[in-house]
């Protein structure tokens, strides 16, 4: 049997419903989950400034990874804890490599301060912490949580086609939504897994104990680093086509309906307990061996 250690879920299209809406039975099987000492971890692009929707569904601990991987944040302290940000110079570089092969993008920029952005970037929701600067040089003087490029005449698959060859030596690159047209651009080598990673061996928890729940191609790595992962049913096809667990889709409480199952069998034990089945059954062997 496998024993799971902490629980990490992405939040739009997986446990967030399209309307904006986290079902009553998500935010039972999390709260089951946290009560017998089992971390939750939100693992999400979004910034912590758009985290208050999801403060009360952790009650324990509320740590969440935000902006892919560069942003570990106190999510009921509202204090960023640790920062793994991009190099300003090196976001200048991916800019004007950018321009190169997608001569019609704009940018703007996330960081712990809030969201800026150039004349040309049309932001799809904007704020009271939104300045707009004339361009991206202006703009880009600090460290930076995620450089986020639009090119209204694209998709986020076809940039993504074009960006991958033109910086992955430099920065990284990915998307989380096929139907808009954004990039989103980590520092290198930083993703949703490497700072998971972190946060779960903080917990003393290793891959192998943790279950991880995606349905974009941003989760990619953490759903391939996580020892359980599951692709949430109606995801991107590339999501689906890397990971052999499916979930239910986010409208029928796939998270829950897994998390449930592992409850029931009693494979979810907090990292201090002990590897002896809670039913009564022999000692545990290690993942992949039962």
């Amino acid at each position: 049997m496998t024993v799971i250690r902490l629980v990490a879920t992405d939040l739009d299209g997986t446990i967030i419903r399209h309307d904006g809406t986290v079902s009553p039975r998500v935010v039972a099987a999390i709260a089951a989950v946290e009560a017998i000492g089992v971390p939750v971890v939100f693992v999400t692009g979004r910034p912590p400034r758009w985290m208050a929707q999801v403060v009360g569904l952790t009650a324990l601990h509320g740590v969440a990874v935000c902006a892919n991987g560069a942003l570990v944040y106190d999510l009921h302290r509202d204090v960023v804890l640790e920062r793994f940000e991009l190099d300003p110079g090196v976001a200048l570089e991916a800019v004007r490599r950018l321009r190169e092969v997608m001569p019609a993008v704009a940018f703007a920029i996330e960081t712990v301060d809030g969201f800026f952005h150039e004349a040309a970037y049309v932001p799809r929701w904007d704020g009271p912490e939104t300045i707009e600067y004339p361009d991206a040089e202006a703009m880009l003087t600090g460290p930076v949580a995620k450089l986020l490029v639009r090119d209204e005449t694209s998709s986020g698959d076809a940039m993504l086609a074009l960006a991958l060859p033109a910086i992955a030596d430099l920065v990284t690159v990915t998307h989380s939504n096929v139907k808009d047209c954004l990039l989103e651009i980590s520092a290198p080598g930083v993703t949703k897994a490497t700072t998971l990673a972190r946060v779960a061996a903080e917990h003393g928890v290793g891959a192998d104990g943790v279950l991880a729940f995606g349905d974009q191609p941003n989760d990619l790595a953490m759903l391939q680093w996580a020892g359980t992962a599951y692709a949430m049913g109606g995801g991107h096809p590339d999501v689906l086509a890397a990971i052999s667990r499916h979930a239910a889709s986010v409208e029928d409480d796939g998270v829950a309906r897994i998390v449930e199952a592992f409850l029931a069998d009693g494979a979810v034990r907090s990292p201090d307990a002990s590897d002896r089945d809670p039913r009564g059954a022999q000692d545990v062997p290690p993942s992949g061996q039962a």
